[in-house]
């Protein structure tokens, strides 16, 4: 892949994960991305095809990332989910805004924007469910957790606490709801169902 072109998604996504989609205008992204117009439209052939090419780099990026936590093989899978989870807060809370998760970011802005980025989100998604259920299943091989009937509906579930605790944290500038949703993540997880 292109450097410029790679140059350009990473400009993107550090604007978009600090002001939204929307808010990004092309000139801005462009002067911050020292590009000409010309060079944008050689890459990407409109704006929403550049925002979907953000989201996947996002979400393959995402799954890369996952696996430093949720497929660390040598820890008990109880302790790989809580990993997840304390990574998750600490990106959302952390100072650098392109470490943001574009989900939370972006989903509610997008969702009737572009039929295009909205299921480019929602299958990666989707993938991170999967991804939080079989871990949940590892679990009750290793012996860390308890064997739940529904993984694929705990892991869901997990995954709806902290996309809202993320927002909830976002609009009180306060790290209280992650807190929630850690104790909660624990209980369900050590619950059985």
């Amino acid at each position: 892949m292109s450097e410029t072109r790679q140059h350009i998604i990473d400009t993107g996504r550090r604007l978009a994960a600090q002001r939204g989609y929307t808010a990004v205008g092309l000139s801005e992204l462009l002067a911050e991305a020292g590009v000409p117009r010309g060079s944008f439209y050689h890459y990407f052939k409109s704006k929403e095809a550049f925002g979907c090419a953000l989201l996947a780099g996002f979400v393959e990026g995402y799954g890369t990332d996952l696996a430093q936590t949720l497929d660390a093989p040598d820890r008990a899978a109880r302790d790989r989910l809580m990993a997840y989870f304390a990574r998750w807060r600490a990106n959302q809370t952390g100072d650098a805004p392109e470490a943001r998760c574009l989900v939370v970011k972006l989903s509610a802005e997008i969702a009737d924007l572009s039929p295009g980025m909205r299921n480019i989100l929602d299958r990666g998604v989707a993938a991170i469910i999967a991804r939080l259920a079989g871990a949940i299943r590892d679990g009750a091989e290793d012996g860390s957790l308890p064997r739940h009937a529904e993984p694929e509906r705990l892991a869901t579930t997990l995954y709806q606490i902290w996309l809202g605790a993320s927002l909830m944290a976002a609009l009180s500038h306060d790290a209280t709801p992650f807190d929630s949703a850690e104790a909660a993540t624990a209980r369900l997880l050590d619950h059985h169902h």
